[in-house]
């Protein structure tokens, strides 16, 4: 009798634990779903911003070179970028972007020579070739400006792709700037990869990025 009493009880509790890991498992899911649904609305929202506020600086985030060639999602940025200058022609810039090591010069320098070559003047563009993170762009970036204009916030127009505007915005305003952003079109084979990405990339920067 009391061995029959110990297997229901050992039983009982195997259920209770069972519906306890149910219980976690369902809740990490809804949590994950939620989550996910918010952060990519924001990402999504901020892509879709069209932001026409006076600034004092442009700081325009480097990606990936092939070589000394920028690449797609780079070339979209600069492409937007030139467009704005062109009408905004008294406005400073940074290109912001270090070397990779399958990369042949700086991002910031491949920047730098698009502008110039597509009638920016050289006298307008500050290099920022140190950073090999979102973080580290807009933190060096953001030193730059204060070290050269003393400016307590400095209003920063961040110009990237548009899956990365939310994320750019994020650490800029944490970092003491008042930012925002200049969308560039995403080339259309990352983007899902990127979108996906980027939401995994905002937990990051939201908790350690500081």
């Amino acid at each position: 009798m009391m061995q029959h009493s110990n297997y229901v009880n050992r039983e009982v509790q195997k259920m209770k634990i069972k519906k306890n890991l149910q219980l976690i498992i369902k809740s990490l899911i809804i949590l994950f779903l939620v989550s996910f649904i918010l952060i990519e609305g924001l990402i999504i929202v901020n892509g879709n911003i069209k932001e026409t506020n006076d600034v004092d600086y442009m700081i325009i985030l480097g990606a990936r070179l092939y070589g000394d060639v920028p690449s797609p999602a780079l070339y979209e940025r600069l492409k937007v970028a030139e467009e704005y200058l062109h009408d905004q022609k008294d406005l400073k810039i940074i290109v912001s972007g270090g070397q990779g090591i399958d990369e042949y010069i700086s991002e910031a320098e491949a920047m730098e020579r698009y502008l110039i070559n597509n009638g920016i003047d050289k006298n307008r563009i500050i290099l920022e070739d140190k950073s090999t993170s979102t973080f580290e762009n807009i933190r060096n970036s953001l030193n730059i400006i204060k070290e050269n204009d003393n400016l307590e916030e400095p209003r920063v127009l961040m110009v990237t792709n548009k899956f990365h505007v939310f994320r750019s915005k994020l650490l800029a305003n944490r970092l003491g700037g008042k930012a925002y952003g200049l969308a560039a079109e995403v080339p259309p084979t990352i983007v899902v990869p990127q979108y996906i990405r980027e939401y995994f990339a905002v937990i990051k920067s939201f908790f350690f990025d500081r």
